[in-house]
This record gives structure tokens, sequence and C-alpha cells, in this order.
């Protein structure tokens, strides 16, 4: 079991959870891109809302994925819901009118008062990433879009019940790296 992140930060913030936990999985500083793994070594690859919005390139995230994953394995990843995209990020009325279009896929960026990027999230469409998991080798199991829970009131950034019960806000892909296909006897 390994755990990888680009931040430091994130890293020594596992370690925590880690002593809590009792788990002591494997934790590298690395780059999502460039995995510093052999191939074929894991059974399971997951991603919870973690590095596929926030590279520039991530179809070639999912080639890398592949190639670390044995046949037969399986890559589950989720990602806010590229629909959420259109919209602004506020759990009010003001939240359900479409602003944006679903088809613009320039980066949002913030950045600090020296205009460097603090912070860069990469959208794409369902399509798109749908393109993306078949180009690496993989097999789409399922596209969960889980629903708002009854009961849950809770507001949580621009989330809240009114915009939940109407658009997803979550995102789960489930692939399968196909097992190599056995010869035919001659």
């Amino acid at each position: 079991m390994a755990g990888i992140d680009l931040s430091s930060a994130q890293l020594t913030h596992a370690t925590e959870m880690n002593e809590q936990s009792g788990l002591q999985p494997l934790l590298i500083q690395g780059d999502a891109e460039r995995l510093p793994f052999g191939s074929e070594v894991f059974e399971l690859a997951c991603s919870a809302f973690g590095a596929v919005p926030f590279v520039a390139d991530s179809a070639r995230l999912m080639r890398e994925v592949a190639r670390v994953l044995r046949p037969g394995g399986r890559w589950v990843f989720s990602t806010s819901h590229p629909i959420r995209w259109c919209f602004p990020d506020d759990p009010g009325e003001a939240g359900l009118t479409v602003r944006d279009s679903y088809f613009d896929r320039r980066a949002y960026v913030e950045q600090d008062n020296r205009g460097i990027a603090t912070y860069a999230e990469h959208h794409r469409t369902i399509g798109d990433r749908v393109r993306e998991i078949v180009a690496a080798g993989f097999r789409l199991l399922d596209l969960v879009e889980p629903e708002w829970p009854d009961g849950h009131d809770q507001v949580w950034g621009g989330w809240s019940p009114l915009r939940g019960r109407l658009i997803p806000g979550t995102a789960i892909f489930v692939c399968e790296k196909p097992a190599t296909p056995t010869a035919e006897p001659t």
C-alpha cells in the first residue's frame, strides 16, 4: 500500500492520520503524471478528489495509472462533477443559474499578489474523461453520480440541499484494466 502526493503538507497530514489509524502505507512525494513505481505492481489505484483535475495532462495521468496496475486491476477516482463548472459557487438561488459554458476547458487559476499561480484546476467534460480512460486502455465499468442524501441539510462551500437535489456535485469513475487475454491452444 502506498500514497503519493505532490504536496509535502498533505504528506505531513497523512503521516498524522496514519498515527491515529495505525495504518502505515508508504508515503511518497511525487508527481502523478510520472508515478515512481514499476509497471504492473498494484491491483488497485484510487484518488478521491486528488490529482486528476489538478494536472494539465490528465490523459498522461491515466496512462501512468494503467502502467502501474496489473491486468484486472481497478482504477477508481472521483472529481467534482463537470457540470459544476457551469454554475457559480453559491449555495443559494444565484448558484442555480448557468453562468459558464460546460465546454469551456480553460483552467481555473488563483494567483497570489505577485501573480504567481497558487491553485489550478483543469476542467474536462464527462466525454473528455471517458475518452482519456478508454485511450489509456481501461474499461469504464461505472460512472456514479451520487444524489444528495435525504436528511442532509448542511451547507458545504457552494453546495446546499437546494443545489444538491438538482445537480450532481461529484462524479466517481470506476475503471478496470482488462486482464491479458489468454492464448488459444493450437
